[in-house]
């Protein structure tokens, strides 16, 4: 696809969810009651094994300006621009892609709870960056279900890399989260999961 030298982040998100959403056309997850969602749609129904599920779908986020406010108080620091584009495009569970690099479940927020436990984590994650002398970053995805390594980007430079919690990076993957998120392909089955 030929793009304009302004094409950003958020076109490339969006992109990857009509992607996603062209080729899952039936998006279901766990409900739990005590951990809604705007995404849901319809009524949840029991499955053959009666658990609760619900359908879904992505649903673009209008007002997250502030979701990162409370965390760059508390660190004095900004949180890349990326990331803030990141978490604040939509309100989705998490959605499965295979990269040049393998697979990638790459996290979003499911609803206003879910940004405060980000915001907890992330407080965490950087305390523990900052014990550890490690440069902060901050986690979008995850990679194979089995693997403690994570994507972060890394918070001054902008390039997302693989990394174990604690520990340095091991490597860049891509230049930018803009990059990378280009390269991703929806996984071609929903794998179920909780929101």
């Amino acid at each position: 696809m030929a793009q304009t030298p302004d094409y950003s982040l958020g076109n490339h998100i969006d992109d990857f969810f009509n992607g996603y959403t062209k080729s899952h056309k039936k998006l279901v997850t766990e409900h739990d009651p005590q951990w809604l969602s705007p995404c849901e749609v319809g009524q949840p129904w029991r499955d053959e094994h009666n658990i609760q599920q619900t359908c879904w779908q992505p649903i673009k986020r209008h007002s997250s300006v502030e979701d990162f406010l409370g965390l760059e108080s508390a660190l004095e620091l900004s949180v890349h621009a990326d990331i803030k584009t990141h978490y604040a495009r939509y309100w989705s569970a998490t959605l499965h892609a295979e990269a040049p690099q393998g697979h990638v479940s790459l996290m979003y927020l499911w609803n206003q709870q879910d940004v405060d436990r980000l915001i907890e984590n992330l407080i965490g994650h950087a305390l523990a960056c900052k014990q550890n002398k490690t440069p902060f970053s901050v986690f979008f995805a995850c990679t194979d279900e089995d693997s403690d390594l994570y994507l972060t980007v890394n918070n001054q430079s902008g390039e997302v890399q693989l990394e174990q919690p604690g520990k340095q990076p091991i490597r860049v993957v891509a230049p930018s989260l803009s990059m990378f998120m280009q390269q991703l392909v929806p996984s071609p089955t929903e794998i179920s999961s909780s929101a």
